[in-house]
């Protein structure tokens, strides 16, 4: 696909058609001339060696001349070049801490915006170094994979806000875990974990995960920001926040756990207040450490063409010396043109269709230089131009990438996937639909959809083999989905076993309940047993008189089976009882 990159001189074409009308008018007034001096036919006769074809083919040598030298200013390029570079600096992953306590205003605008005003001025400063950018509260993910694009890492900084996270909180080495992870494996190199945070650690363990880095060879800095005596925190809608007793809350920097943080982790501890002192700091931290050589893959989407419109100029200059106004009989079988009117409007329309080939990529050009500005809403305005690019030529492959990279910044994700979804198929360069797929891997990562990531960075590496961050970023998602399937996988076992200890639990208990039933039932009959026979003790016979020997009798009689029950209640208890046995299924 041919593009200009300086479309401003294409305005030079209007003078084109403005010589043409010129010329015709030129042209008007030697006819009416020759008109006064008689006969046109019979002038023709006594003039032989002019040609007015001859004379009109001159003149549209010029205007092609004319317009290939303002195609030359305009700077032609096509194609996609792809060039591998080394470069000496170093890795350095920002780990950005976007909790609510960071909205306090106690540094100016408010700690965010003074870590991201920050973070832009270190990018700024960094000339072959690569920068990745992760962001963290009770939660932390990968904001922007380590890179050398510095555009790309100001886009990405400008749409970070709160909102990003929903679990509040601050969880330092979550955020030193995952950086730990996100470095190349090339060695030699120094890398850096900076982390911005105010030092409210709601989770615990950043110490231990400070020493690990360090074991590693990374060393972690602690940009503490914020004032040591407390701030509230501002909320949407006016006033500060509150507490559920309704008090405000108030935050505060913890210097002395940042301080603890960075000596564990080899590295140092700044504190980043209204001044820039900060800043230098940091500079100069940084300039210490260790640079090795990287490798970086430079993707120039367009190799300059320029070459062919020269050619073809200076090959349409000797042409037209050579062609005189008078007639040669070597170049009377030649006919450029049979009619003038055919060659007048062939330029007319070559003029009219390059000035509309190039309004899509005006539309372009100026949505890429919104894109590099510094504005907050620049992503929002590069949009609209990539949008009105789109309607002047909706099979523009550039639009619809830069469209969702566009997207991309403002956080629209789903419009970002489709729009680089149809950028991959309507683009026909291997390697620029390697970046819609790399893009939408970066997406999908952010989004913690681990399986269909690795799909597009693996489409990304079929076209380009030797991308090396697509190669990372697979590695880094393949690991991350391993570690949340087994994640996923505990959690099952340990469901599956808190499931079966309370069936057990259940079970015993009904067992118990069973055991408790027979005794009960048990004990129910013994009573009645005694019941009957009280009641049979309580209805004595009806009276009758008898004498006092009888009575004698009755008593003896009385007093033996009282003997014999109690002999047999003694056998009975004497006797071994059914046990009932429980077992624990």
């Amino acid at each position: 696909m041919l593009r200009f990159d300086d479309t401003i001189y294409l305005w030079l074409l209007c003078v084109i058609p403005v010589m043409t009308l010129l010329m015709l008018w030129a042209e008007f007034r030697r006819r009416r001339m020759l008109k006064r001096l008689g006969d046109l036919q019979l002038i023709k006769e006594l003039m032989p060696d002019a040609s007015a074809k001859r004379r009109w083919t001159k003149f549209a040598i010029v205007q092609a001349i004319i317009a290939l030298v303002v195609l030359m200013l305009a700077r032609p390029q096509m194609g996609t070049r792809v060039s591998h570079e080394k470069r000496n600096g170093i890795e350095a992953i920002i780990c950005l801490d976007i909790s609510n306590s960071m909205m306090a205003e106690d540094v100016v605008p408010n700690r965010l915006q003074k870590s991201k005003m920050l973070i832009e001025n270190l990018v700024e400063h960094f000339s072959n170094d690569k920068i990745g950018l992760i962001v963290f509260a009770g939660d932390a993910f990968v904001q922007l994979p380590i890179t050398s694009d510095y555009v790309s890492a100001k886009m990405f900084l400008q749409s970070i806000d709160p909102s990003l996270i929903q679990t509040q909180g601050t969880d330092i080495a979550q955020a030193i875990d995952l950086a730990s992870n996100s470095f190349t494996q090339q060695k030699n190199v120094g890398k850096a974990i900076i982390v911005i945070t105010d030092g409210e650690d709601h989770e615990g363990g950043a110490m231990e995960a400070a020493k690990e880095a360090k074991a590693k060879g990374y060393k972690v800095f602690m940009l503490g920001i914020g004032d040591t005596s407390g701030a509230p925190i501002p909320v949407h809608g006016g006033g500060y926040m509150q507490d559920n007793t309704g008090n405000t809350v108030m935050t505060a920097l913890n210097d002395k756990m940042c301080r603890d943080i960075a000596a564990a982790g080899n590295g140092t501890f700044i504190h980043v207040d209204n001044t820039s002192a900060a800043q230098e700091m940091l500079n100069d931290e940084i300039a210490k450490m260790q640079k090795g050589e990287m490798q970086s893959v430079v993707y120039s989407e367009y190799d300059e063409q320029f070459q062919a419109f020269g050619i073809l100029a200076i090959i349409f200059i000797i042409l037209e010396v050579c062609i005189s106004e008078a007639v040669n009989p070597w170049m009377r079988k030649i006919t450029l043109f049979k009619k003038r009117n055919t060659a007048i409007l062939l330029l007319l329309l070559c003029s009219v269709m390059t000035m509309n080939a190039q309004s899509d990529r005006q539309h372009i050009r100026s949505g890429n230089r919104t894109m590099r500005g510094a504005a907050q809403d620049a992503a929002t305005k590069a949009e609209v131009a990539y949008r009105k690019a789109l309607a002047s030529n909706p099979s523009n492959s550039q639009a619809m990438y830069n469209l969702g990279c566009a997207l991309m910044a403002q956080q629209k994700d789903s419009m970002a996937m489709e729009m680089l979804q149809k950028a991959a198929k309507a683009e026909k360069s291997a390697t620029r639909r390697a970046l819609s797929y790399h893009n939408m891997g970066v997406i999908m990562q952010k989004q913690q959809q681990y399986g269909p990531a690795i799909e597009m960075y693996k489409q990304a590496l079929r076209l380009t083999p030797h991308d090396n961050a697509a190669r990372y970023n697979m590695v880094l998602c393949q690991r991350l989905k391993k570690d949340e399937d087994k994640n996923n996988q505990n959690n099952n076992q340990n469901k599956d076993k808190n499931n079966n200890q309370d069936k057990d639990k259940n079970d015993k208990n009904k067992d118990k309940d069973k055991n408790k039933d027979d005794k009960d039932n048990q004990n129910k009959n013994n009573n009645d047993k005694q019941d009957e026979q009280n009641k049979q003790n309580q209805n004595p016979k009806p009276q009758q008189q008898m004498s006092k020997e009888n009575a004698e009798q009755l008593l003896n009689a009385a007093m033996q089976n009282e003997k014999a029950t109690q002999e047999r209640m003694k056998k009975a208890m004497s006797q071994p009882r059914r046990k009932n046995i429980l077992k624990n299924w």
